[in-house]
């Protein structure tokens, strides 16, 4: 299950979605990052849960991380999609409406906005 830019840009005021960026604290803040992206940072209004944190919980510990009600709608993004399919697998198994952001940070960083 993914979700594409414009669909996303066109939902990141919308309260009954949640973004994720499940990248590490230095990607997420823009202090680290890969040089081929021509800016840093992270996507208007994500919040930020690691990867790791999600793959290597339980389904209860994922919620209460979320903190969401089940069935919540959920996009997850990395750099390259790759951290972000396995988080939204994880999320998936823990109830929720997750699907992956596969063009991530990689994509979004080459928009003019957000």
């Amino acid at each position: 299950m993914t979700i594409e830019s414009e669909e996303l840009a066109a939902r990141l005021d919308d309260p009954d979605l949640l973004v994720i960026d499940v990248r590490t604290p230095a990607e997420y803040s823009g202090a680290g990052g890969y040089p081929c992206d021509p800016r840093q940072g992270h996507i208007r209004g994500a919040v930020n849960l690691e990867a790791a944190q999600l793959v290597e919980s339980s389904p209860e510990e994922i919620r209460a991380l979320v903190g969401r009600t089940e069935g919540s709608e959920i996009v997850c993004y990395c750099h390259s999609g790759g951290r972000s399919a396995m988080a939204a697998a994880a999320l998936r198994n823990a109830g929720y409406e997750a699907r992956n952001y596969a063009g991530s940070w990689h994509e979004w960083s080459r928009r003019a906005t957000d």
